[in-house]
């Protein structure tokens, strides 16, 4: 047997109600709990922080990459984790980006910069839609490369622009249209 409510009887959501910029970052920006605080359209999106000890690991494997990439071929930039960033207007903080060291001065000087390379690292607590929604905006900001790393299935899923490449196993994940010779293998990404 089926039971349909009577819809009048659901209650209604309010919509989300939305503060200035200002006010988010006198509240929010630096505000030190377990979430991680973004702006989007004028509301607030509060999410776990995802990125926990657990995951360091993965975080350190892709800097021995990158340290490995300056000093053979002079790479010039940092990935830095969860910096507020503007992305097509939509305050975000990556778990992980790739800044130029050109770009770092110039967030210095109040500039917004966009990273090139990001990197989300997808936990359980993540919920699909905010995951995609975050994936819309760096679209919109014209990012050219994008990975969301699964550690529970142990995948990559590389976005260059629309086009997605799931990598697992022995495959190779890569971000050489932004760092030349950012490449790794997904048993490397969680050796």
């Amino acid at each position: 047997m089926v039971v349909v409510s009577n819809p009048s009887s659901i209650p209604s959501q309010n919509p989300p109600k939305k503060i200035s910029w200002e006010e988010f970052q006198r509240k929010y920006l630096s505000r030190e709990d377990k979430y991680k605080y973004e702006w989007v359209d004028g509301t607030i999106e509060k999410t776990p922080r995802t990125m926990d000890k657990s995951q360091f690991y993965i975080h350190d494997n892709l800097m021995k990459l990158l340290d490995k990439l300056k000093a053979e071929k002079g790479i010039r930039g940092r990935l830095l984790s969860e910096g507020d960033t503007f992305f097509a207007g939509k305050h975000r903080r990556p778990d992980i980006a790739f800044y130029t060291e050109e770009q770092i001065r110039q967030a210095k000087e109040g500039e917004n910069v966009v990273p090139q390379f990001v990197i989300e690292i997808i936990s359980t607590q993540d919920q699909m839609n905010r995951v995609h929604k975050k994936m819309k905006n760096y679209r919109e900001a014209k990012v050219p490369v994008v990975w969301q790393i699964f550690p529970d299935l142990k995948e990559v899923h590389v976005y260059h622009g629309k086009k997605m490449q799931v990598c697992h196993g022995e495959d190779v994940c890569s971000a050489e249209a932004v760092i030349v010779g950012f490449r790794m293998g997904v048993e490397e990404v969680f050796g």
